[in-house]
Formats: C-alpha cells, structure tokens, sequence
C-alpha cells in the first residue's frame, strides 16, 4: 500500500468533507492538506501523520510517522489538538504480491527519495517531486523516458 502525496484534491474542499462526516467545530480549528492519495478506494481517508499522537488502530511507520484510517483523529484535528503534523490522503495505491519489486528491481520504474517533514507535509504540492530528486541529486531534465539497468 502506498499514498500519493503531491496532488491536490480540489474538490471536496477540507471543510465540505468535515460537513459531510459530521466532524465539528465546522470550519475546524486546524487545517490540513488533504490530497488524492491513490486511485484505489478514493473515498477513504487515511491519515499520514507524525508520531506523536497514536491510537491502537494507528499503523507505525516508522519512529516519526504513523498512519490512521479512524475518524478519531479527524476530531481531534478538527479542535485544533491530535498529531503535530498531518496530511489526509483520499485512496491509496496498492500492488499484487511481488509488483512493485518487479517495477523497482526489473522494470527500473521508481526513484527512491529519503522522506523528510516538508515533502511529506509541506503545502507546495508542486515542488514535491522536484525537492525529493535533488535529496538524491538527479535533476529531473536529465531523466529519459528510456528504461534500462547499468
């Protein structure tokens, strides 16, 4: 399972969708981004945030950062309380056993970045990819639609 992270979703808009969950205060007290995060389940939510706020439902990430897929924490970000740090993703993607191996090992389809605070929580969605490729110094006009192993 994976989460997009850098693309934003206009519609619904943070508030419309606390209205529709019957999440209050209405607006709430805290904003966070709220993003596309993959084409499988689009109208679940599942919250990437940091570790300082877990529930026993909460998945561990790792030592910074969780994932919480309950409305608990959609109150608790609404009264201005629960994580530090938190983006709400709306679906994920997901692979069969041994495809995403298959397209990092074999197919060469995927660059790996270090995660950091500011590319998984920052507000510029657009500058996300392009911050990740410089933490491992690749400047993306010198990518190629070519595919190989060397």
């Amino acid at each position: 399972m994976g989460l997009i992270i850098n693309k934003r979703v206009p519609h619904p808009t943070l508030e419309t969708l606390f209205d529709q969950l019957e999440i209050t205060p209405s607006p709430p007290k805290r904003r966070i981004n709220l993003c596309a995060g993959g084409p499988v389940e689009p109208t679940r939510g599942f919250v990437l945030h940091s570790a300082d706020w877990q529930r026993d439902d909460s998945l561990v990430v790792n030592n910074e950062n969780c994932l919480t897929a309950s409305l608990d924490i959609l109150h608790e970000i609404a009264k201005g309380e629960g994580p530090r740090q938190a983006l709400l993703a709306l679906g994920h993607a997901s692979w069969e056993p041994g495809q995403l191996e298959d397209e990092i090992i074999r197919q060469n389809a995927w660059l790996s970045a270090p995660a950091s605070d500011d590319l998984i929580y920052g507000i510029n969605h657009l500058s996300k990819w392009r911050k990740a490729l410089a933490t491992i110094n690749i400047d993306p006009l010198s990518l190629s639609n070519l595919v190989g192993h060397a």
